[in-house]
C-alpha cells in the first residue's frame, strides 16, 4: 500500500492513490466497494454530480469507521450550475448528497457551460451556453473562505484555457483532474501544470472500452518482469510521474492490487513513454463538434475565458 501524499499549491495534502467512481452504479455494489476500499487503506474518494451515486457513497461513508480527518473527498459540480449564481448552490447539493460538512477539494467538471435546466449528459449544441470560465471561477474562489470546501480545481482544461485563466486567478487551480493512461500521456500540459504549480489527477488510468492498455504488449512484459498486473505497471508510471490516479475497481482482489506499486525502472519509464496514441476514452467532440476546442487546442479557438 502506498502511503504518499501530493501536496497541493495551498500546502493541503492530497492521497496519491483514490478510488474513482464514475460509472459505479449498480445499486448496493458501490456502497459495499467504498467500505472495502477504506479497510484495504484507500482514503481519497473521487466524486461527481453528473455521476448519480453520491448518495449512496454518503451513506457508505458514514458506515466506514474512518473519521472525516482522514479521508479526502473530491467531487464535481456539472456544466449546467457554471453561472457564477447557481455555483454555491451545486456545492451544496454535492455536500447533501454525501452527507458532509465539507469537500476537501471542488472541481470545475468541464471548461464548458450547458444551461441550467439541463441535467443529463444527453444534450445537444443548442444547450451549451456562453458562460465565461473565470465568472464560474470566481464564484468558486468565493467558497474557499465558508469552510465548505478546502481546495478548488478543475477537470478537462487543456494548457491554452490554464494560459489564459491563470493571471486572472485570486485562487490559482488545486489540480488539474484529466484523462491519462500510458496511451494519451499528456506529457506537455502535465509539464505546464507542474510548472505553474497544479497538481495532475489521471482518471481513467487504466485505460479503458477500446483503449487496451491491459493488452499492451510491453506493459505484460513489464508486468511479467516485476511478478506484477499491468493495472500496477500503468499505476505506478503515473505515480512515477507525480500524477494522483483514480482506477475505478468493484473487485476486492483488484483493489488490493492496485494499491502496491512495481519500482519501474528508469529504462521501463522511457520505453512506456514511446506507447503513447494519443487515445482517449473520452472526447466531448465526438458528440459534439462545437466542444472540438476542449481537447484540440489546434482546431478551434479557446472560448471566452
Amino acid at each position: 500500500m502506498t502511503d504518499k501524499n501530493i501536496e497541493l499549491n495551498n500546502g493541503e495534502l492530497m492521497p496519491a492513490i483514490g478510488l474513482g467512481t464514475w460509472r459505479a452504479d449498480e445499486s448496493g455494489v458501490l456502497a459495499q466497494t467504498i467500505k472495502t476500499a477504506v479497510g484495504l487503506g484507500y482514503r481519497h474518494i473521487d466524486c461527481a454530480k453528473i455521476y448519480g451515486n453520491q448518495e449512496e457513497i454518503g451513506k457508505a461513508l458514514k458506515e466506514v469507521g474512518v473519521p472525516r480527518k482522514d479521508l479526502y473527498i473530491v467531487s464535481k459540480f456539472y456544466q449546467n450550475k457554471h453561472r457564477p449564481e447557481l455555483v454555491a448552490g451545486a456545492l451544496d447539493e454535492i455536500l447533501d448528497e454525501l452527507q458532509l460538512e465539507y469537500l476537501d477539494l471542488l472541481l470545475m467538471h468541464w471548461p464548458y457551460a450547458i444551461k441550467p435546466e439541463i441535467d443529463a449528459m444527453d444534450f445537444d449544441s443548442t444547450n451549451i451556453e456562453n458562460v465565461p470560465i473565470m465568472d464560474t471561477w470566481r464564484a468558486m474562489e468565493d467558497l474557499v473562505g465558508t469552510g465548505k470546501v478546502r481546495s478548488i480545481g478543475v477537470s478537462n482544461f487543456n494548457q491554452a484555457i490554464l494560459e489564459k485563466m491563470i493571471p486572472q486567478c485570486r485562487i490559482v487551480p488545486a489540480v488539474n483532474q484529466v484523462e491519462i493512461h500510458p496511451y494519451n500521456q499528456e506529457k506537455e500540459l502535465v509539464k505546464f501544470c507542474k510548472k505553474s504549480g497544479i497538481a495532475v489527477t489521471g482518471y481513467c488510468p487504466l485505460g479503458g472500452t477500446k483503449i487496451n492498455v491491459m493488452n499492451d504488449d510491453f506493459i505484460k512484459h513489464v508486468a511479467e518482469a516485476h511478478i506484477g498486473t499491468p493495472a500496477q505497471v500503468a499505476l505506478s508510471w503515473g505515480l512515477a510521474r507525480g500524477i494522483s490516479v483514480i482506477p475505478k475497481s468493484t473487485n476486492e482482489i483488484r483493489l488490493k492490487q492496485n494499491l502496491h506499486q512495481v519500482s519501474l525502472t528508469s529504462d521501463e519509464m522511457r520505453m512506456i513513454g514511446k506507447i503513447d496514441k494519443h487515445e482517449r476514452k473520452v472526447d466531448p467532440a465526438r458528440d459534439h463538434k462545437e466542444l472540438e476546442w476542449v481537447f484540440h487546442e489546434d482546431k478551434m479557438e479557446c472560448p471566452v475565458i
